[in-house]
């Protein structure tokens, strides 16, 4: 298991060193370069100049990516040009609202997900089935920006059931110790700071995790109907082994492979940042951040943010695969 961590590890390299190229050409590739894009209309030949030789763009090129990648090695991404603040502090301030809202919606995607796809599978042919795969469908074709605006629309605006927009209300004076929300509020025992906090997930979290749950759903049906096909399923019948014990032991714990990879990659795409749905409900997290340094033309911002999610999403395709590996050692032969 050891050397299958260690060559999963060293597979990961490669990966972001190809990344750091990608972004590193895509800044020096932009119209007027970085000066230009930074500046604006502020972008004389003077101060275009000036702002070359202070951020080294004047230098050779590969002297610049060395410069580049020797300063990510450090987490070191320059100062942020809205705020004047680090790249790596805006993150972490920004990133513990991302998990929360990413826990929410897994929790709500697997919680609904997988019983509604092994439901299917049991029934298959019938009117619950047919609806979950619907359903499903439905799940995936819906834009999130859309179903985000409804919800929003009806149980925030409407009816005034949930808050619509921020991570807490502002009038409530809460300790942050974590930067997560919620976990402050139990920490400190601020019931009410937690509670409202658990509020400002819901409608976000359920917009969010739509897509996921809709994937999950289908996953979980595919992979249980593939499984009750299978011999030792058939043999464990005919020995005459309970029902329950059939389905515990053989048919779930064997369909939950796939569904487990399925469950990390959405998990990996949801912590690299929901921009809509965070501009939807005003959630400041890493989306709503990178848009506004889209807008504000930041590219520190967007520079550090891209590398360090990317970081994120490798990593959690990296516990992924440690994860498959335990449940399914013939994994680790590959």
């Amino acid at each position: 298991m050891l050397r299958f961590i260690i060559r999963r590890l060293l597979q990961l390299v490669p990966i972001l060193l190809g990344l750091s190229v990608l972004l590193f050409a895509w800044l020096r590739a932009l119209p007027g370069g970085p000066a230009q894009a930074a500046l604006g209309e502020r972008a004389t030949p003077e101060a275009i100049a000036r702002y070359n030789e202070l951020f080294g763009l004047d230098q050779p090129i590969y002297v610049q990516y060395l410069r580049f990648l020797g300063r990510a090695l450090t987490l070191d991404f320059g100062v942020s040009a809205r705020t004047g603040r680090p790249v790596t502090e805006e993150f972490l301030e920004r990133f513990p609202g991302t998990i929360e809202l990413t826990l929410f919606a897994m929790v709500f995607a697997i919680g609904l997900g997988i019983p509604l796809g092994y439901l299917a599978a049991r029934r298959h042919g019938s009117w619950l089935d047919s609806t979950s795969v619907i359903g499903s469908l439905l799940g995936v074709a819906i834009p999130v920006f859309f179903l985000a605006y409804l919800l929003r629309l009806l149980f925030a605006v409407e009816l005034g059931w949930l808050p619509g927009s921020g991570r807490q209300d502002v009038r409530i004076e809460a300790t942050r110790v974590t930067g997560f929300y919620v976990l402050d509020g139990l920490l400190t025992r601020e019931w009410d700071a937690a509670w409202d906090a658990m509020a400002h997930l819901v409608l976000p979290g359920i917009a969010l995790g739509t897509i996921p749950l809709a994937i999950i759903v289908r996953i979980t049906r595919a992979s249980v109907l593939d499984v009750v096909n299978e011999d030792y399923v058939r043999t464990a019948n005919a020995k005459g082994l309970a029902t329950q014990t059939v389905r515990r032991r053989h048919v779930i714990r064997n369909a939950l492979l796939p569904v487990s990879t399925t469950i990390g990659l959405q998990t990996g795409l949801l912590l690299s940042g929901a921009v809509l749905t965070e501009t939807v409900f005003a959630f400041g997290g890493v989306g709503s951040a990178l848009r506004d340094a889209i807008f504000a033309r930041d590219f520190s911002i967007l520079q550090g943010f891209i590398l360090l999610l990317a970081i994120v999403y490798v990593l959690v395709n990296l516990l992924v695969d440690i994860s498959y590996g335990l449940l399914d050692p013939r994994v680790r032969v590959g």
